[in-house]
C-alpha cells in the first residue's frame, strides 16, 4: 500500500520546514504552527503537543532563526517542562535574550529558579538580563541574589540589580536598596532612588504600608533629587489620607 502523502502546508510540513529555517527563508512555511497555536489558544491540553514538538529543537543542530523562533513559541504555550533546556540557554550569547524573554513569560516557581541559578554563572549583557528578568517576574526569592548584585565592580550590574529590587518590592528588596542609596556611585544615585521609591510603591500596594511610609519620608527628605522629592511627599499625603 502506497504511503499516503500528507498535504503541503500541514503542520507536519512546518515542523519539517522549522529545522532548516533561517533568515531569509520563507516564514510562511511556519504558518501552521502559528495557527495551531492560535487555535488552541487557552487549551493547555492542545498546547502540550505542540510544545512537546518545539522544546527539543533548541537542542537541535538547526540555525538560530529556528531557535528564536521556538523561543518566541515557548514565550506563547511554554510551561515548566520547557524551563530546563530554555535555562541551557541563558549564557548563550546569541540566545541569552530570547530564552529570557521565554522565561519571563511561562508561569510558576521553575522559570524563577532558573533565573535565579542562572545569575551566579552568568556574564556580560546576559548577566544584566538576567537580572532584569527576575525583576520583571519579581520574584521575592531572588531579593538576595539581586542584592548580591549591588556590590558588584560593575557599576552598570549594580545599578540593573537596583531597578530590579524596585521591581521586586519586597521588605528585603528595600533593605538592600536602602544600603545601596548611600553608597551609589554619583551617577547612578537618581536609579538608586527610583528604585526605592518603586520598592515602596509595591509594598504599599501589598498592604506593608508601615514599611513604604518610612521609605516615602525618607526619599522626602532635604538631599534627594528633586523629582524623587517631589514624588515621595505625594505619595506619602496620598498614602496617609487614604
Amino acid at each position: 500500500m502506497a504511503q499516503e502523502t500528507k498535504p503541503a502546508g500541514s503542520l507536519d510540513d512546518a515542523f519539517a520546514a522549522l529545522k532548516t529555517y533561517d533568515w531569509g527563508s520563507d516564514i510562511r512555511a511556519l504558518d501552521p504552527i502559528d495557527k495551531a497555536i492560535e487555535s488552541a489558544q487557552g487549551k493547555a491540553a492542545e498546547w502540550k503537543p505542540l510544545e512537546n514538538r518545539l522544546a527539543p529543537v533548541l537542542k537541535a543542530g538547526v540555525p538560530r532563526a529556528a531557535k528564536e523562533f521556538v523561543c518566541r513559541k515557548l514565550a506563547l504555550i511554554g510551561s515548566a517542562q520547557s524551563v530546563p533546556v530554555l535555562a541551557s540557554l541563558l549564557n548563550d550569547e546569541e540566545l541569552g535574550h530570547m530564552a529570557r524573554y521565554a522565561l519571563e513569560r511561562i508561569p510558576g516557581p521553575e522559570a524563577d529558579k532558573a533565573l535565579r541559578d542562572a545569575l551566579p554563572k552568568a556574564t556580560g549583557k546576559n548577566r544584566i538580563g538576567i537580572i532584569n528578568s527576575i525583576g520583571v517576574r519579581r520574584d521575592a526569592a531572588g531579593a538576595a541574589r539581586l542584592a548580591a548584585q549591588l556590590s558588584d565592580q560593575d557599576a552598570e550590574v549594580a545599578a540593573a540589580a537596583a531597578i530590579a529590587l524596585g521591581e521586586v518590592g519586597s521588605p528585603e528588596a528595600a533593605k538592600a536598596l536602602e544600603g545601596y542609596r548611600k553608597r551609589a556611585p554619583k551617577e547612578f544615585r537618581n536609579v538608586a532612588a527610583d528604585a526605592s521609591l518603586a520598592c515602596a510603591e509595591r509594598l504599599l500596594r501589598r498592604g506593608r504600608k508601615d514599611e513604604a511610609l518610612a521609605i516615602f519620608r525618607e526619599l522626602g527628605a532635604e538631599g534627594q533629587p528633586a523629582h524623587i522629592k517631589s514624588a515621595a511627599k505625594r505619595a506619602l499625603s496620598e498614602a496617609t489620607h487614604a
